[in-house]
């Protein structure tokens, strides 16, 4: 596959995380930031539980490519690892998250101004990677998912896309319920 596909996906997800950013503009600040009654993440916590997702997974990616280690290529193991993350992240059910994306990592509250510029720093950084990419890795599976396991660049922007869409649903009913 050839990383001009990766950047256009990549452009596609971004557009995605700006309208929600944009839909956000409608909301007060405590709004976003309170927490549901049933418990959980706000809506702000929940945006910045995606953008840690976002830089910690570059900031793995680009170690890794640093020391030029072998990858294996992606074929079917990382098509069907993909597939059943997609699955997996479509269900309704909770999940715990990681430690460095969970509770301990987010903040307590932020402004969507802060959240925002942290956001499109983060995305910014994984398109210059992205065009910075040499063509030869287009077809490996540098990304680890901390559940799926190694995937391919393809599989780990439809993570992005398939995480995005979770909570997008709880950013969501986190603004909607008092």
């Amino acid at each position: 596959m050839k990383k001009s596909v990766f950047i256009a996906r990549n452009q596609r997800y971004a557009q995605q995380v700006g309208a929600l950013l944009a839909d956000m503009e409608k909301i007060s600040e405590e709004t976003l930031n309170r927490k549901p009654a049933n418990g959980g993440w706000s809506a702000i916590q929940t945006m910045h539980h995606l953008i840690l997702t976002e830089e910690l997974s570059l900031a793995y990616v680009k170690k890794k490519m640093s020391f030029n280690p072998e990858f294996e290529k992606t074929g079917p193991g990382a098509l069907l690892r993909g597939f059943l993350l997609w699955a997996y992240l479509s269900t309704p059910f909770k999940f715990k998250a990681p430690k460095t994306v969970g509770d301990e990592s987010l903040p307590a509250s932020a402004t969507l101004a802060e959240t925002r510029r942290r956001w499109q720093d983060a995305r910014d950084a994984w398109s210059v990677f992205l065009e910075q990419m040499p063509e030869a890795t287009a077809g490996l599976a540098v990304y680890r998912h901390p559940r799926a396991g190694r995937l391919g660049w393809a599989q780990m922007l439809a993570f992005f896309e398939t995480h995005l869409n979770r909570h997008e649903k709880q950013i969501r009913r986190a603004i909607s319920t008092p």
